[in-house]
């Protein structure tokens, strides 16, 4: 199959390196908003470029991954599927809720798949946690804790156009509470806080935040959030149950150092960035995309999968704004 890519930044640059490598992929074209930089990339790992993003649209493709520019997301998802292509594209689907549905709409009417770029579904620790949830052998549920904390914050620029820490980073953590556990969120209590850079608040945004969710069926999960995890980069979740408690992220590499006598446990080095933790789930995904694009499989992560995650990001940003707890609407 040909593939092409829009964006190449650099998870598009990655999402490209790992395309030409995938069985059944005959060929990838990338292209971008910067033509110089397309074509960079595209010698650099030694496949196409298209001279534009219009140019892209007429070469053929079976699939189209999307890694662009966020606002550019909506665009190029409605152009895909009016064209019969399925598509991949990095979360988010669009910069809001109204832009969201609308795209959610469309898709309906185009019939094409379309797979949302949440990686942790194929990561094989959250991938365990699900099937111990869904087989019930840690009874029932009644605490998870997650946490997605970056070694560093983005540069300036970058956040006043990226939605804000819940919808830029705790996001994968409301889809992952989801997945895992087969639930909704109904409820949410958020707050956070700065600390650091001064750009994060100029920005209307926090550079760490504390969730509290109430799931429907009345079991609570935490998500702790931050730009500033200097040890590393810490993404967890732990799932604790009536009849059992499990841990994803617990390994080596994780970024605590115990100060307990004779613990020497983990031994690291912690990861860098979430490329490095998240490497072989980014091949998985693709991997499923390919399988997406061939009929053989449905899309393991809808536009609707993204929608009820950006909702719960919504919720969380109106109730630290307001200092209230928040019901969650679709």
């Amino acid at each position: 199959m040909r593939l092409g890519l829009a964006g190449t930044g650099r998870i598009g640059s990655a999402h490209a390196d790992i395309l030409k490598q995938l069985p059944g992929v005959t060929s990838v074209v990338v292209a971008d908003a910067d033509t110089e930089r397309a074509r960079a990339t595209a010698a650099k790992l030694e496949v196409d470029a298209a001279g534009s993003i219009d140019e892209l649209f007429t070469a053929g493709l079976d699939g189209l991954v999307i890694a662009a520019a966020t606002d550019a997301h909506p665009e190029l998802i409605i152009r895909g599927v009016s064209a019969g292509v399925p598509v991949f594209c990095e979360k988010p689907v669009a910069g809001d809720v109204a832009g969201t549905q609308a795209v959610v709409d469309r898709v309906a009417e185009a019939e094409v798949p379309v797979q949302i770029g949440f990686q942790r579904r194929f990561d094989p620790g959250y991938t365990a946690a699900r099937q111990a949830v869904t087989t019930g052998e840690l009874g029932w549920l009644h605490t998870l804790r997650a946490t997605t904390l970056d070694p560093a914050p983005p540069p300036a620029a970058y956040v006043p156009g990226s939605g804000g820490l819940f919808r830029d980073c705790g996001v994968h953590d409301f889809d992952i509470i989801r997945w895992v556990t087969g639930r909704e969120v109904t409820e949410v209590y958020a707050t956070g806080g700065n600390r650091g850079a001064e750009f994060f608040a100029a920005a209307g945004d926090v550079d760490t935040a504390a969730v509290v969710l109430t799931l429907d069926d009345g079991t609570l999960a935490t998500v702790s959030l931050t730009r500033y995890n200097a040890a590393g980069y810490d993404v967890r979740l732990e799932v604790l149950g009536s009849s059992g408690s499990i841990a994803v992220g617990m390994d080596e590499r994780l970024p605590l150092t115990s100060v307990e006598e004779g613990v020497g446990w983990p031994s690291g080095p912690a990861y860098p960035g979430f490329m490095e933790r998240f490497r072989a789930s980014y091949v998985r995904e693709l991997e499923a995309f390919t399988e997406v694009v061939a009929g053989r499989i449905l899309s393991p992560c809808t536009v609707g999968d993204a929608l009820a995650a950006f909702h719960i990001a919504e919720a969380c940003d109106l109730s630290r704004r307001e200092n209230r707890p928040v019901r969650v609407t679709a």
